[in-house]
C-alpha cells in the first residue's frame, strides 16, 4: 500500500499516513514522502512508535544531522545523544525542570516566532520533532508559512526585500526575552551570521521570506530602519492566514522546511506537566549567501 497524504490546507500542512517511519522506507514512499514535503513544508505523520536511533535514521534521508547547541562541551551534560535536540522541560534525572535552571530560561524563546539554526553559518533544511510524552493541555506548537507571506506582500515590498541581508544571531532572540547568560565559549562558537532575507525554494520554485526572532539588523541599512523593517516582516509573517496550529498527540513525528516556515511553541504549564519532544535537524548545504551568490562583507564562517 502506498503512502497516504492528507493535505491540511491546499497548499500548507498535511498529514502522513499508511507508513511506518521505523523500518526503512522503500523508494517510492520516500520519494512520495519527499514530494509532499516540498508541497506542503509542514508533515505530520501520526502513530509513530520511534526509537531514537529510528527518529535519526529516518532524518537522514534529508541530508546530514546538525549536532544540539553546546553538544561538544564537556562541562554541560546531556540527556540526550547530541544528534538530537531536548525540546523538554525535563531534567537528566527525569524531573520537571525548576524555574531557575538555565536550560528552561533559554528554552521560553522557543515561544517566538523562528526558524531553527539561521544563527549558524550554515543553516537548518528541516526539523524532525518527535512527541513522546505530551502535556494534556496547551503546549501546541504554531507554523507559519513564509511562502504565503511573501506572495501576499505588495509588489513595491518585495522589490525592496530583494538581495538584502539580515545578521541573525541566537543572542538576537534571547536578548528580546532578557536572557544573556552566554560564556565566552559560546559567543565564540555562535557569532553573528548573515543570511538572506528573501530565498527562493529549488525544489518547488517558490519564493519565501527568510526571517526569525533571531534577525537583529539588515546588514547596509541603518539600525533603527533595518530593526523596523524586521519587526513589520515578523508581525505580517506570523499573521493568522498564514498559520497551521498543530495540537500533540503522544507519538506524533513532526517535520517542517526551515527554508520557507517559521514556528514558536505554545505555552503550558510546564511545572505541572512533563513535555518530552525530542529534535533531529538537519543540515542545508550551505549558508543562504553562498547559495544565491550575494556577496556580504565580513561574513564569519561558524
Amino acid at each position: 500500500m502506498s503512502i497516504t497524504v492528507q493535505p491540511i490546507t491546499p497548499d500548507f500542512a498535511a498529514e502522513i499516513w499508511d507508513v511506518d517511519l521505523s523500518t526503512p522506507l522503500s523508494e517510492a514512499d520516500l520519494e512520495a514522502v519527499k514530494q509532499a514535503f516540498w508541497k506542503y513544508a509542514v508533515l505530520i505523520f501520526p502513530e509513530q512508535k520511534l526509537t531514537q536511533q529510528q527518529h535519526l535514521d529516518f532524518a537522514e534521508y534529508f541530508g546530514p544531522h546538525e549536532t544540539t547547541l553546546g553538544g561538544h562541551r564537556a562541562d554541560r551534560k546531556f540527556r540526550l545523544p547530541t544528534k538530537l535536540a531536548d525540546v523538554s522541560n525535563i531534567d537528566n534525572d527525569g524531573s520537571i525542570l525548576a524555574e531557575e535552571t538555565r536550560r528552561r530560561k533559554f528554552g521560553i524563546a522557543n515561544q517566538l516566532w523562528h526558524t531553527d539554526s539561521s544563527f549558524k553559518y550554515v543553516p537548518a533544511l528541516c526539523s524532525l520533532l518527535y512527541g513522546r510524552v505530551i502535556p494534556p493541555v496547551g503546549g501546541y506548537t504554531e507554523f507559519a508559512d513564509q511562502r504565503a507571506a511573501w506572495d501576499a506582500l505588495p509588489a513595491e515590498m518585495k522589490k525592496k526585500l530583494e538581495g538584502l541581508v539580515a545578521e541573525h544571531s541566537i543572542m538576537t532572540s534571547r536578548a528580546r526575552l532578557e536572557f544573556g547568560d552566554f560564556d565566552e565559549e559560546d559567543q565564540k562558537e555562535l557569532p553573528p551570521v548573515p543570511q538572506v532575507l528573501v530565498r527562493t525554494i529549488p525544489e518547488s520554485g517558490r519564493t519565501s521570506l527568510y526571517i526569525a526572532s533571531h534577525c537583529g539588523r539588515i546588514i547596509n541599512m541603518p539600525e533603527r530602519d533595518g530593526k523596523e523593517l524586521i519587526e513589520q516582516l515578523l508581525a505580517h509573517g506570523s499573521q493568522r492566514q498564514f498559520v497551521y496550529t498543530h495540537r500533540w498527540r503522544v507519538n506524533d513525528l513532526v517535520m517542517w522546511d526551515n527554508r520557507c516556515t517559521m514556528h514558536r511553541a505554545t505555552a503550558f504549564d510546564d511545572f505541572r506537566w512533563p513535555r518530552d519532544v525530542q529534535r533531529a535537524t538537519i543540515k542545508d548545504v550551505a549558508n543562504t549567501c553562498e547559495q544565491f551568490g550575494v556577496l556580504v562583507e565580513k561574513a564569519v564562517p561558524a
